[in-house]
């Protein structure tokens, strides 16, 4: 598959942050399938639109990253879920990749960390950890 068919949910309550992934993501090639606020709203386009990946932020009113991930893990388990966070915590990390998430970037980044962990998390057998 390549970039041009790959389609990726951006979810950040940040409008600011969504609109930075959003034009990283469409400078790499790949296809913004669509933007999430919170975890209800991702959760619900997950299953609308059927992304093969999501950009997802932990900190967020209503359901957390990881409790949208989780979900997703369960509804949507061939999906690709990196997350997007400022928290740097390891115990947060550690949770996520437990979770199933298949790449952490810490807030901020710059656009090739968010191209490099995407390809990764996207090819089998990838690092997604830079």
């Amino acid at each position: 598959m390549n970039k041009q068919e790959i389609r990726v949910l951006v979810v950040d309550d940040d409008k600011l942050m969504r609109e930075v992934l959003k034009a990283i993501l469409r400078d790499e090639g790949y296809v913004v399938a669509g933007e999430a606020t919170n975890g209800d709203s991702a959760l619900a386009l997950c299953g609308k639109l059927r992304p093969d990946a999501v950009c997802l932020d932990v900190n967020m009113p209503g359901k957390s990253g990881l409790e949208v991930l989780k979900s997703l893990r369960k509804a949507h388990p061939d999906t690709r879920v990196v997350i997007v966070s400022g928290d740097a915590s390891m115990s947060t990390v550690r949770e996520a990749v437990g979770l199933g998430a298949m790449g952490y970037i810490i807030k901020p980044f710059n656009a090739g960390r968010v191209a490099d962990t995407l390809k990764a998390c996207l090819s089998a057998g990838g690092d997604p950890f830079g």
